[in-house]
């Protein structure tokens, strides 16, 4: 088959070769068919080939015939609206230019639901507005898109575009640029809707994707007959003609369903192929000693492993005690013990002689995997010191901000092998270091390392070190199957025990206002009572704000807040402050303090997210709590009741009831089940946040596949892909389907956690 998978150095060419001419010309430039201008205005929405414009579909579909409902329209927002005409009036303005005096009139044309009504107003010259005035007599109907715009408080459109159908859906008149739609609506009954720009309107993309259908010739499916057949699809060119030439809504849809299915038998192909890919590798065998480092660690446990955790364990022993690489995915709760487990596979790769990678997003995490590993290991972690056992190790952190000499001798332990155990940010993956012999790359956090960083640690002579990530965030099963289809999954959902509960409660600040301050005496309550709390805030400061833009109230800042507290409320309490901003030697210092128990309490951004463990923290207040998704949300609940002790979170918010972001937090409230949340987060936030580089929205690759909505679909391709995979490895139509969803993720996509 080839090098296809990008993992761990393997490329796919910059300049593709197409195995087949469908996949070429959906690759095409959009420019060299219709122009550059046009491609320019397609760019804007992320449209650059054939095949993208091609797969751009309406948003919805009307029948001419349709009234919408006037009363929910959106300042800023472009829509597309079908209604009758009430009342048209003329004004005349007299506008000068140099010494004549014109004549410029206004057409003011008053659209109805039935119930709301809308005012339209046009500018033009009187001969014009006659036109448009005999066009817009009262009691006509018509389709109008355009911006909605505001007067004096109330909604309008100016100029939009439009066509006046009959109550039978057949086109009367329209402007110049809805011929296209007026033909469509004409031929078939029914107006596609498309995302639009201000720049490039619905009638002009209508006008486009006919063109493409017209001027490009039929192509051969890019997916196999006889899977065509078993899935019940209709070919991809029927599919492009039923979206945008439709006969009736059911085709429509029909149509694109084809398109979801395309996208998610591509994604469940790449992940097939990558599994294929992985089995053809050599990997360092680390199998289990009896009597070396990691005996000597369970040994001296201060606990009982949970059974997850021993069964995980088994699994990843077998895993890397196998010459083909261990690519597996660990899941869990915050707290759940996903770096016991990691420890011990780490343990296992130093006992057979290799080196041991934990890669961390940030100098907090990496620093607290320090502290912890160390901690766990204790004396095992005195490799080459004088007074330490026979069975040890030497543990090395290396960050981007570390000192010289640190950074000297961290270099030196990882080249000549004394640390066995390597752990650290980016700065791991620069060209200056020089590893003895990796044979296990942990991950955590996934999503903030991409395969491109992650290909620097290779064992070399052609053999992949055993991949392990973890990932604090659940994620459902169909997500699973589509991020990370090319990982064994496993989940820790048990909690160790002895962990306490904690009590979330939403404060509503428009409601009762004195709940703020009674949670400020509740925070020193909890001091007093020589217990620790988290003050977690959006921003850094007030010069970090988008509110202004936005139009929403300004969110707390943990500059502004922490001296107002410091003066206020909470005075004469030892107060500290983190945040990104702070240099590295600042930041380990306020961690250090806060651990240590020197400060009560720490007033911080999400920096605090992940890897701070503080047994002794018992609460938290979560500022703006709205501003955060759930997962986050529930990411950062996870910060307390580490230890024994019960847990407090406190949401404070002014998101009125009813609203999303309101539901989000009473989710977070009622529920501690990371796996329910995380769907709700998936369907609140959508792709962005799992698919893609984006934490959110819908900057996936995937354009049209929903993991949680296409469920049955993700679960049926996934067969039929492996089926394909296995019995034809090198279709030509294969291999292009696998480069294309390589090339379209720029080697990110299901990469992301």
């Amino acid at each position: 088959m080839g090098v296809i998978a990008r993992r761990y150095g393997d490329t796919v060419n910059a300049v593709t070769r197409w195995h087949t001419r469908s996949q070429q010309e959906l690759h095409r430039p959009l420019a060299e068919a219709v122009g550059a201008k046009t491609a320019k205005a397609f760019a804007a929405m992320h449209v650059e080939t054939v095949g993208e414009a091609l797969g751009h579909l309406p948003r919805r579909y009307l029948t001419g015939t349709e009234t919408t409902d006037l009363s929910h329209l959106v300042v800023d927002t472009e829509v597309a609206l079908v209604a009758d005409v009430v009342g048209v009036e003329v004004h005349t303005n007299k506008t000068v230019t140099g010494r004549e005096r014109r004549p410029r009139q206004r057409l003011e044309v008053m659209l109805s639901d039935g119930n709301a009504r809308l005012p339209v107003t046009f500018f033009g010259k009187p001969h014009i507005v006659s036109y448009w005035q005999r066009i817009f007599s009262a009691h006509t109907h018509g389709i109008f898109v355009g911006k909605v715009g505001e007067f004096r408080g109330n909604p309008q459109l100016v100029h939009p575009d439009f066509v006046m159908v009959d109550r039978n859906g057949k086109v009367v008149a329209g402007r110049e640029e809805g011929k296209v739609m007026a033909a469509q609506v004409q031929r078939h009954g029914l107006l596609g809707l498309y995302p639009q720009t201000s720049k490039l309107r619905t009638w002009e993309i209508a006008s486009v994707e006919s063109m493409l259908l017209e001027s490009t010739p039929e192509l051969e499916d890019t997916l196999p007959g006889w899977l065509r057949q078993e899935a019940d699809l209709p070919s991809l060119w029927q599919a492009y003609h039923a979206i945008h030439h439709p006969h009736s809504v059911e085709e429509a849809n029909r149509g694109a369903e084809r398109l979801v299915w395309e996208e998610a038998i591509a994604t469940q192909v790449t992940m097939a192929v990558r599994r294929r890919d992985a089995e053809s590798h050599d990997a360092p065998v680390c199998r289990r000693h009896d009597d070396g480092l990691l005996a000597a660690f369970e040994s001296r446990l201060p606990f009982t492993p949970t059974a997850g955790q021993d069964e995980i364990s088994q699994a990843i022993d077998a895993d890397l005690s196998s010459d083909h690489p261990m690519h597996r995915l660990l899941q869990g709760e915050v707290g759940s013990g996903k770096t016991f487990v990691a420890l011990r596979a780490m343990l296992q790769v130093v006992d057979a002689g290799y080196q041991a990678v934990l890669l961390a997003p940030t100098e907090v995490l990496a620093q607290q995997h320090y502290a912890t590993i160390t901690g766990m290991l204790r004396e095992l972690a005195a490799g080459g010191g004088l007074d330490a056992p026979e069975n040890s190790t030497g543990v090395a952190l290396l960050t981007g901000s570390m000192k010289t000499a640190g950074t000297r001798t961290a270099l030196a332990d990882i080249a000549s092998g004394a640390a066995g155990i390597v752990i650290g940010t980016h700065a791991l993956l620069s060209g200056k270091v020089i590893y003895n012999n990796i044979g296990l790359v942990v991950v955590d956090e996934q999503h903030r390392f991409g395969v491109e960083q992650r290909s620097v640690l290779t064992t070399g002579d052609g053999a992949r070190p055993h991949e392990l990530v973890l990932t604090a965030t659940p994620i459902p099963r169909t997500v699973a199957m589509t991020v990370f289809g090319d990982l064994e999954v496993s989940t820790l959902r048990e909690l160790p025990s002895g962990r306490a509960d904690i009590q979330t409660t939403v404060v509503d600040l428009p409601a009762h206002r004195s709940w703020l301050a009674r949670a400020w005496e509740r925070i020193r309550e909890e001091c007093e009572a020589g217990h620790q709390v988290f003050v977690v805030c959006p921003r850094i400061s007030s010069d970090d704000a988008d509110d202004v833009e936005s139009g929403r109230p300004p969110t707390a800042a943990v500059e502004e807040i922490a001296p107002q507290l410091a003066s206020g409320p909470l005075t004469g309490l030892r107060i500290d402050v983190l945040h990104s901003r702070l240099d590295a030697d600042e930041k380990k210092a306020v961690m250090d303090r806060f651990a240590d128990g020197e400060s009560q309490v720490l007033i911080s951004t999400t920096v605090i997210e992940v890897g701070v463990d503080v047994p002794n923290a018992t609460m938290m207040v979560i500022m703006d709590a709205d501003r955060f998704g759930v997962s986050q949300l529930h990411q950062l609940r996870g910060r307390i009741g580490r230890g024994k002790l019960p847990g407090l979170c406190l949401l404070v918010t002014t998101a009125l009831p009813g609203t999303t972001a309101r539901e989000r937090l009473a989710a977070v409230a009622s529920s501690g089940d990371g796996f329910e949340l995380a769907e709700l987060d998936l369907a609140q936030r959508h792709e962005g946040n799992v698919l893609g580089s984006s934490q959110s929205g819908y900057s996936s690759p995937l354009r049209l596949l929903r993991v949680l909505d296409h469920a049955e679909i993700v679960t049926a391709s996934k067969d039929l892909a492996e089926r394909w995979v296995q019995e034809e490895p090198e279709d030509p139509r294969l291999l292009d389907v696998v480069t294309a969803t390589e090339m379209l993720a720029e080697g990110d996509l299901m990469e992301q956690g």
